[in-house]
């Protein structure tokens, strides 16, 4: 794993600034802490930060080839880089070290761009041609590893974190849409970025960047699936196993400590119980995190899958203090992101990065074998839509008024109030909805008023992946959605930017291109057979596990925010949503922001997520001196 950046410019007798290379790389020392590396020729530049995981004393980076024309950085890892070496050997070529990385300049010398088609595992590259005087730019299919790239004049720009495309003196402007989108969401959905000028490479795509101009191309497509109809629920259970045995297989390989996330749920149990099985003479080493409140704590599912296995367990308690948000984990993220869970994430990865430098994590099975209540949801709202109207119009929002207000994970008012407000939606809308933090009418009276006057509805975001999975069953057209925008710009980047912010690569087995193109190929009454989420990962791993593991449902990576805010947090609620601080940033209204926090400490109503994007948006604001 690593940190990647570069500058290249259209005139060859512009030349590269090192010092302002070696700037922009530095922004990214704690992705690589074991060495740096940089190649400069006359118009480009590339840089890279290296954790030392594959052939770690010969394994540097820029890599080239034989000529010494083709030079390539990578940050992540190609878990098929053996294959590729042999193949590549059989055909002349000749290699310095036995790291993943070298196959790159090679690979593009025999396929050109479409060289990233033969690439297996969590990978952004950067290569530049010398003699076409031509820049690659390209990140996998399941977009797991970040890649930001801004265009200014006469040039490209890039690196793995914004921090770095700032650091080669980009200017900035706050994309108002972007703003609009976070606070529906919690994150700011790609391809753009918080910043007009700094976009993400979408995943599965290569960028070919030249001086007359660039193009941007996808080389993989889920639509392009072949579904699959002739495999019984057994047959899909065994080639489910062999798959994902193959997968951990794959990325068991280290020559570094390596462990496991685990929480208790199906997703990282399975994970560990495959490698388990793979390595049976092996002490895995497990990592836990959880809280004293005990609806929201998974500790006795992970401790019993642990003795299950036999692992080396180790747990962490978390109580956050208010200075590690400001100080600790908001920074990590150079734009707003308020998912909750970042709190819990920070320390997991502290804990486990104490012990290994790779860890391998579940995250993908909920998108992959439909293991979200969303998907339960939706098919409930099928039926809800055909009760007659003054039903579902009047009487079933005239009792949610009688529902007491909870602070418990996931409480029934919660989901009831949830699911009542977006039910009568259409389908695409009803499930972008489920996960909406601002509706459009609500950020109409938080933002200031010349702010929202411009912005567009942004389910927009959502919509334009759910048409274009038009040919999937239901199900599988929602999972799309999901895999394309939830999955990429907030689980993915979540835990890329923890992990390394304690320079510990996290790997996610789940994520392999077969195991992705398998799940999508399965008719959805497979994966979630009338409410069962992931169904049929459960039966597929109900000889490995411990029956509890397998028949919980889906609890979510949660985190008690409501306490936290009310408690520890207040005080950061008070400081940064007061009226001086929010007029001085010029985005919120003050009034309005007032009575989400009032409602939420008084107890009558339940807005942490609410509460908890306007802060994390105002700590960022804060941190960047993005005043209006």
């Amino acid at each position: 794993m690593c940190g990647i950046a570069g500058m290249v410019y259209d005139d060859i007798a512009a030349p590269v600034d090192p010092d302002r290379l070696l700037e922009m790389c530095r922004t990214l020392s704690h992705r690589g802490p074991d060495d740096e590396g940089m190649y400069v020729t006359e118009n480009a530049g590339l840089a890279v930060r290296r954790l030392a995981i594959v052939d770690v004393p010969a394994g540097r980076q820029p890599v080239c080839d034989e000529d010494r024309t083709i030079h390539a950085v990578l940050n992540g890892e190609i878990y098929n880089h053996r294959k590729l070496r042999d193949e590549l050997a059989r055909r002349g070529h000749r290699f310095r070290s036995s790291t993943d990385s070298e196959v790159i300049p090679h690979l593009y010398e025999e396929y050109g761009p479409d060289f990233v088609k033969r690439l297996e595992g969590m990978f952004a590259i950067a290569l530049w041609d010398e003699v076409r005087q031509q820049l690659i730019l390209c990140r996998d299919r399941a977009g797991i590893k970040p890649l930001y790239y801004a265009l200014p004049r006469h040039g490209v720009v890039f690196g793995s974190e914004m921090r770095a495309v700032l650091a080669a003196g980009v200017s900035t402007t706050v994309d108002l849409q972007a703003l609009s989108n976070y606070f529906s969401l919690m994150y700011v959905p790609g391809p753009g970025s918080i910043y007009r000028e700094i976009r993400r490479l979408p995943p599965a795509t290569v960028m070919v960047w030249r001086p007359d101009g660039y193009r941007i191309r996808r080389y993989w497509d889920l639509r392009e699936t072949s579904r699959r109809h002739d495999l019984s629920p057994r047959r899909a259970e065994a080639k489910l196993r062999e798959l994902l045995a193959d997968s951990v297989d794959q990325q068991l390989s280290a020559d570094v400590p390596l462990g496991f996330f685990l929480s208790g749920g199906i997703d990282s149990s399975s994970v560990v119980a495959m490698a388990s099985q793979l390595r049976p003479d092996e002490t895995l080493r497990t990592f836990t995190v959880g809280f004293a409140d005990r609806s929201y704590d998974e500790r006795r599912e992970a401790a019993l899958l642990a003795r299950h296995l036999g692992t080396s367990h180790l747990e962490v308690v978390v109580e956050p203090r208010a200075e590690d948000v400001v100080d600790r984990i908001s920074p990590i993220f150079d734009e707003p992101f308020a998912d909750p869970s970042i709190v819990p994430t920070y320390y997991l990865c502290e804990l486990a990065r104490r012990h290994v430098t790779v860890a391998l994590s579940g995250d993908g099975g909920d998108e992959l074998f439909a293991g979200y209540h969303t998907y339960k949801a939706d098919k409930l709202a099928r039926y809800y839509r055909l009760l007659p109207r003054p039903v579902v119009e009047r009487f079933a929002p005239a009792l949610l008024r009688f529902m007491p207000a909870s602070h418990r994970r996931a409480s029934f008012d919660f989901k009831a109030r949830r699911f009542v407000e977006n039910a009568l939606e259409q389908p695409g809308r009803s499930h972008y909805l489920w996960r909406v933090v601002f509706r459009e009418g609500q950020k109409a009276r938080l933002l200031q008023p010349d702010l929202y006057a411009e912005l567009s509805d942004s389910y927009e975001t959502h919509e334009q992946h759910h048409l274009a999975g038009v040919r999937f069953d239901r199900l599988t057209r929602f999972q799309y959605t999901d895999a394309n925008v939830y999955l990429v710009d907030n689980v993915l980047t979540k835990i890329d930017r923890l992990s390394m912010a304690h320079s510990l690569e996290v790997r996610v087995p789940l994520l392999t291109t077969p195991l992705i193109e398998f799940a999508f190929s399965l008719p959805g009454r497979v994966k979630m057979p009338r409410y069962r989420t992931k169904r049929l990962l459960r039966n597929a791993m109900a000889a490995a596990l411990p029956r509890r593991i397998t028949a919980m449902g889906k609890r979510g990576f949660n985190a008690p925010l409501p306490r936290w805010l009310t408690e520890q947090f207040r005080p950061l609620v008070d400081e940064y949503l007061s009226r001086e601080v929010l007029r001085r940033h010029g985005y919120l209204r003050p009034e309005e922001v007032e009575q989400w926090v009032d409602r939420h400490m008084n107890r009558t109503g339940e807005h942490s997520r609410e509460i908890w994007s306007l802060l994390m948006f105002s700590l960022w604001v804060e941190e960047h001196k993005a005043y209006r």
